[in-house]
């Protein structure tokens, strides 16, 4: 059975909020940078890129579907973005404490990219990008892993 456009506008619309908390959280993290973090600017800018490409792709699938793109984050987003600036009061800003927080929010945008894969009834041009998508985004959450992991 295949989802309404209504439903299928809203699974899209989660995935474009969890991309505009990765661009977000990357841009806050990005600020709390030292000079000596030259190679997390990098990978941070990249990984905006990489979530600005992912919603305007599902921005123009909404839209297709005659429904208005999402422009906020989830509220998780907006928690976890407090979240991070209370436990930077707490760290110092360390490298492996940011990193940390990083892995934590690939973890939701992994988590949010299965809820809507497992929706059986999502249509197969768009579990094809979705999925896609997800080995993208899944990519950068082993990448920012493994850099924590150097920083233990």
């Amino acid at each position: 059975m295949q989802t309404s456009t209504k439903e299928t506008a809203e699974i899209l619309n989660d995935l474009i909020e969890i991309n505009n908390d990765r661009i977000t959280g990357y841009e806050h993290a990005m600020k709390d940078l030292k000079d000596s973090d030259a190679d997390l600017k990098t990978l941070f800018a990249s990984l905006i890129d990489q979530s600005r490409k992912a919603k305007m792709a599902l921005g123009k699938e909404v839209q297709t579907l005659g429904v208005e793109m999402e422009t906020g984050t989830t509220n998780s987003g907006k928690i976890h973005k407090a979240w991070m600036d209370l436990k930077a009061v707490f760290t110092g800003h360390d490298r492996h404490a940011l990193l940390s927080n990083c892995e934590f929010g690939e973890d939701a945008a992994q988590k949010v990219y299965k809820i809507a894969l497992d929706n059986d009834d999502l249509p197969s041009y768009l579990r094809e990008m979705v999925t896609a998508q997800k080995i993208d985004l899944k990519g950068a959450h082993d990448e920012i892993k493994a850099l924590r992991d150097q920083h233990a």
